[in-house]
Order: structure tokens, then sequence, then C-alpha cells
């Protein structure tokens, strides 16, 4: 009877956070039609796709986007990985495209289901995935795009990237705090991976701001972009400081809680895997826009602050994953949240690379191929899962039924 309420009081809890799995989804919900075959079969009707529509699943772009610009970075590229990673880009691409129509979609014709996403205490926090979705594929295209659409055309379609992600990060990591810190009720145990959400993406932007240095226009301008990048480093690098604090302390505390939300532990990796590459990109661009001594100190400080927070990325990998397999022993179910075994792992793939390239170390080059093998491998994995939950509709199936309000005017 214990286990009984338990059960059905996580149920309660992932209904009203918007993160519970596809499974337990079909298992609480009421049949209003007998079950048919083909294309999003789960759903009543095909345009039930857009009801839904969680922010979350920008996530899966920038898992995916990631698999392509950490190729890019690794220190060692063997035969086909180039042509593979531009294939893995132009996918993201689409996605990104086809994803923020639909998204567009969704607020037009259910306003109230969106502003319920937007204010929700856990998935409002996932309104920081689109900036970095957007900043992802923006740094594939000036890596990996100008390939196929040449050099000019990349670097513009980067900067239009790159400044929409920017304004919209910054705007996130402002506003999504602000309505935590006025207008929702935070219990002891609330922390979560997905608090870093709203601050990663100006850590992001500083990361993908460094590949556009080089291209902006020599003098104060250029220096301007150098500095704010910097600036935005160090605003996401303290906030997520604070956050990752506020979550071992959780951990500590009240223990590893809902299974669901257990992939979550994985963003935590991506500030520091991200800050790593961050640091070490920037340093390399540094002397183009300040003279020396700042440009060679700056180069220098990515190694002397990457190293030492690497290991901190590695020690925590190693506890997420421990965690998660003990997780996955039990039960451990699908949902839009296994994304966060993908772009954390694949930013530090990007920051391996980075030391590996500034310090020359064998063992980073190692390191940077191995983590890579694991980022591949868990995108293939959830890719999968996502098409086919995606494919038959389930992944788009709301928690509990959408208010008579929310309905498209006829």
């Amino acid at each position: 009877m214990l286990r009984l309420l338990a059960v059905q009081k996580e149920r309660v809890d992932l209904r009203k956070s918007g993160l519970m799995s596809t499974q337990q989804q079909m298992q609480t919900r009421q049949p209003t039609r007998p079950p048919r075959a083909g294309l999003f079969r789960d759903l009543n009707r095909p345009s039930d796709v857009f009801s839904n529509l969680t922010p979350n699943w920008y996530a899966s772009i920038m898992g995916t986007g990631i698999v392509a610009g950490a190729a890019a970075s690794l220190p060692w590229q063997p035969s086909g990985l180039h042509t593979a990673a531009i294939v893995v880009w132009a996918l993201a691409a689409i996605l990104l495209v086809a994803l923020t129509a639909a998204t567009v979609t969704h607020w037009v014709r259910y306003p109230g289901a969106a502003r319920r996403h937007l204010l929700n205490p856990v998935m409002g926090h996932f309104y920081g995935a689109p900036p970095m979705a957007m900043l992802t594929v923006g740094a594939g295209t000036i890596l990996l795009g100008r390939d196929v659409l040449g050099l000019r055309a990349a670097v513009d379609i980067d900067w239009v990237l790159w400044f929409a992600g920017t304004i919209t990060g910054l705007a996130v990591a402002v506003v999504v705090p602000f309505v935590m810190f006025t207008r929702h009720e935070v219990k002891p145990d609330s922390a979560f991976g997905g608090w870093l959400m709203p601050v990663v993406p100006p850590m992001v932007s500083a990361t993908t701001g460094a590949l556009l240095v080089p291209y902006a226009p020599a003098g104060q301008a250029r220096l301007a972009l150098l500095l704010c990048c910097y600036a935005m480093f160090g605003m996401s690098l303290l906030a997520s400081v604070v956050v990752i604090t506020l979550i071992w302390y959780r951990l500590a505390v009240y223990k590893v809680g809902l299974a669901a939300m257990v992939p979550t532990l994985w963003i935590v990796l991506g500030p520091l895997g991200q800050s790593v590459a961050a640091a070490n990109l920037l340093g390399g661009v540094a002397s183009q826009a300040l003279p020396r001594p700042y440009s060679t100190a700056l180069q220098a400080f990515g190694v002397v602050y990457g190293v030492p927070v690497w290991g901190f990325a590695v020690m925590w990998a190693a506890i997420a994953a421990a965690i998660t397999v003990r997780t996955a022993r039990d039960h451990l179910p699908f949902s839009l949240t296994w994304w966060s075994f993908t772009f954390p792992i694949g930013t530090v793939v990007e920051g391996t690379s980075g030391l590996a390239l500034h310090t020359g170390s064998d063992v980073f080059r190692v390191a940077a191929m191995l983590f890579y093998v694991g980022l591949v491998a868990a995108w293939i994995i959830v890719a999968v899962r996502t098409a086919r939950g995606s494919l038959r509709g389930t992944l788009f199936l709301a928690p509990g039924q959408l208010a008579a309000a929310d309905r498209p005017a006829t």
C-alpha cells in the first residue's frame, strides 16, 4: 500500500512538472478512442502535435548539433568523420527550422498551454534550450556548413544565429530566475539539473562567439565582442557554481529523488565542459583583439582554469554514471530528459579537445576521443527512442487534459 501511494505521488509530481515519461503518460491517460495504426497513432488527431509542444524539445537539437560540432574539434580526424559531421549538422539545422515553426504554431494556437509551460516551476527552466539550440547550429554552420554554403554565407548565418541565441539567452538568464524568485514556491528538495538550463546560454554564447572574433571588424568592434564573451563567461560561471552547489546539497540531504529526473544530473557537465571550451577558444583568439601581456595571460588562463575544472567534470561524470546505472537497474523511464545524456557530454568533448590543443597532452587527446565515442553512443540511443516516440505521437501527449480555453479558435 505504501509503495502504491508513493508511485501515485510520483505520477502527480511528474504531471505537474510536465516531465512524465511516455510510458507513464500512456498508463495514466484515459483512452478517448480505439487504438489505430499509422503515423501519430497515439494522438486523437495529428494536429495535437502542436498542443503540448514543450521547450525541452530543443534539447534534441542541442544534442544533435553538439555531435557535429564536437567532431570538428577532435584532435584526431579519422577518414569520413568530417563528412558524417556535416550530415549531422544539416540534420540539426533542419530540426531547428521545423521545431521553431512548430513552436510558433503552438504559441499561436495554444497560448494558454504555452504560458503554463513558461510559468511552470520545472518546465520553465527549459526555455534555456532554444537559445542554446540556435547557438549550437550556428557554430556548426561556421565549422562545417561553410564546406556546403561557402565561408561568406556560413559566417553571415552564424552572425544571425549568434545574435538571436545570445539576446534570447540573456533574456532567459534574467527572466526565468526572476520568475522563480518572485512567483514559484520552491521547496528545500527542489533543486535539480534543469535549474542550470537558463543560466548556461551565456556560456554557450561565449564559446561560440570566440569563433566569430576573427570575422568581426578589427579594432573596437572585435575588442567589444571578445570582452562581452568574457563577461558572459563570468555571469554564467558564477550562477552555475551556485546552482551546482544547491544540487550537491539536495543530493546529500534528500538523495536522488524521482527516477525520471535522474538524467538531468548530467546537465551539470554542461557549464563545466562549456566553460573549459570557452576559456580555451577565447584565449586562442585573444591576441587578435588585445595586446600583450593580456592576450598571453588569457591564453594561459584557458589551461590554468581548464585542467582543474576538467578534473571536477570527470568526477561528476563518474557520480552521475553511477547514479544512472543504479536507477536503471530498477527502472529509468524514457522521456525527453534523456537528451541530457548528449549535449553536456559534448561540451566535455569540446573542452577536452581544447586542452589537448593547448597542452599537447596525449592524455587529453585520448580522453577527447573516448568521451566522443560515449557521446555518439548516447545520441544514437536517445535519437532512436525519440524518433519512435515522435512517430507514434506518444511524446506529444500532455500529462493532463488541456483546458478548453487552450483549444484553437475555429
